[in-house]
């Protein structure tokens, strides 16, 4: 199995490539991304034909800063998803954190330590966010972490940002998931020193396409990061459409509620096929099976494409399906996979 093709879920061209069928045929769980796309708000046809102008972008921001009840004294920067600043964050740090020692509360999204190796931090595991080494002048937490659901509490992430302040270093929050996960989110800090937020907009709404994403920190990091993203980062439709969006209650509201059966619906399908969770949030599940490796492929070729990982190959995450039938659907792939490895099917 190619794990690379796998690793950031959505790899849907590959499976294909390997399994055969058409994208109709498939029943996509491979991200945690929301599978039902909330409406799109209706836009001028003018906004496609011209640059974003400074009124939109304004608009766009703070629509994320009530969204994420962030206070005005935050800097907050709109850049298209927010890989972008994961990967651009270590490139414009002070001088001084230049090079410093990373520490990364692991497993998590991998994408924060190959940016920080790129840019030629030293990085390391953490284990937990009590055990950060004396050196370490960066900690990234993900949470609700991925892929495992772990969660850190408000308090506890208030009591890490407090020690790497006192380090004049950072405590950088992924906080991907957080939307729909109430309660967890430390946003309503943001603009402090030595603490940095990523938000994601495409996951909880089903946008990923858009790509969309917000960092919150202090004014001069925010300036810096737009500084470098350039003129124009996040196109217009994309602007109008996260302004609308954040600022639709009702619409945010819907959303939340409708992941929730939908990861019922999910984790019911789960249990019925016997298999532990590692950990969840409303938009994935991941389960332990000695098996993962082989369920993978049994459902792959039942056109069920989940995501696997290479540094636990005992574990499998499982997005959400849109609804009952979907969810039928794989609680019947579930069975009939287990049945083929108890019988030593090969794909």
């Amino acid at each position: 199995m190619r794990e690379a093709a796998y690793e950031h879920g959505g790899g849907l061209d590959a499976a294909m490539a390997r399994f055969g069928g058409r994208r109709a045929d498939w029943l996509d769980l491979s991200t945690g991304i929301n599978p039902s796309p909330v409406a799109l708000p209706p836009l001028d046809h003018e906004i496609w034909a011209r640059l974003p102008d400074q009124g939109l972008q304004e608009r766009a921001i703070e629509a994320a800063r009530g969204a994420y009840d962030a206070p005005q004294s935050a800097g907050i920067v709109a850049a298209p998803g927010s890989q972008a600043l994961i990967s651009l964050l270590p490139f414009v740090l002070p001088p001084d954190l230049k090079g410093c020692d990373v520490a990364i509360l692991e497993p998590t999204y991998g994408e924060h330590r190959a940016a920080f190796e790129k840019a030629g931090h030293r990085v390391s595991a953490l284990s937990s966010p009590q055990d950060v080494a004396a050196g370490a002048r960066i900690v990234v937490v993900v949470n609700p972490n991925n892929p495992d659901g772990r969660r850190l509490a408000r308090d506890e992430l208030f009591a890490l940002h407090g020690r790497m302040r006192e380090r004049g270093g950072y405590l950088v929050v992924d906080e991907a998931f957080a939307d729909a996960v109430p309660g967890l989110s430390v946003a309503d800090i943001a603009g402090v020193e030595g603490l940095l937020i990523h938000r994601s907009f495409g996951k909880f709404y089903g946008l990923a396409g858009l790509r969309l994403g917000f960092a919150l920190t202090t004014p001069a990091l925010a300036e810096t990061l737009r500084s470098r993203l350039g003129p124009w980062a996040v196109s217009g439709p994309a602007l109008a459409i996260g302004a609308s969006v954040l600022t639709d209650h009702v619409a945010r509201a819907s959303v939340a509620a409708m992941l929730q059966a939908q990861a019922a619906l999910r984790d019911r399908a789960l249990s019925a096929a016997g298999l532990g969770l590692v950990g969840a949030t409303p938009l994935f599940a991941t389960v332990e099976t000695p098996d993962a490796r082989g369920l993978f492929e049994a459902l792959c070729r039942r056109k069920i494409l989940t995501r696997p990982f290479a540094y636990r190959p005992d574990w499998l995450r499982f997005g959400n399906p849109r609804n009952a039938a979907e969810a039928a659907r794989l609680g019947d792939a579930l069975g009939a996979a287990r049945a083929d490895l108890e019988r030593g099917v090969k794909p």
